[in-house]
């Protein structure tokens, strides 16, 4: 008898993803401890995922809760809002050439990113959004262009030219 609805689909959805993982990763040279492959992690973190979702399943069998936590209803909201910001994000730091719209770089897909994102939650702060846009931003630039050198545009090309 399920006891816990949430903690049951949550607990199979993670034993189902981490087996999913786990499985996909053996696919690749596992390798040892000393001679990590690339399979070596995901394999890892798959089985490390499934296990979890075990125990969160079992103890949602034998933890009674007051109402039996029913699953609500599906958040379209934050699934529209999370994906979008990824999409724009990508769209606006590579750009769509077929469609003729050039990449807009790092920063303002950054920006973008993270005020759309900022949309799916419950109350929405532009101001807290374009401080942490900026946070996120510098850190980027700092980790990804000065420190690892990698080519990518970091600002619109009408204004890099």
């Amino acid at each position: 008898m399920i006891k816990s609805q949430k903690d049951f689909f949550s607990g199979l959805m993670f034993t189902l993803v981490g087996a999913a993982f786990a499985w996909g990763a053996t696919s690749y040279n596992i390798g040892t401890g000393a001679r990590m492959g690339p399979g070596y992690f995901p394999l890892l973190l798959g089985i490390f995922l499934a296990v979890l979702g075990g125990c969160i399943t079992f103890y949602s069998l034998i933890e009674h809760t007051e109402d039996g936590e029913p699953v609500g209803a599906f958040a379209w909201r934050p699934v529209v809002f999370i994906l979008g910001a990824n999409i724009v994000f990508g769209i606006l730091l590579a750009g769509l050439p077929r469609f003729g719209i050039p990449p807009m770089g790092l920063i303002a897909a950054i920006y973008a990113l993270v005020i759309i994102a900022g949309k799916a939650g419950d109350t929405f702060s532009l101001k807290e959004s374009v401080i942490l846009a900026t946070v996120l931003s510098v850190g980027s630039y700092l980790a990804f262009i000065m420190l690892l050198k990698l080519q990518m545009p970091v600002w619109p090309t009408f204004i890099t030219g």
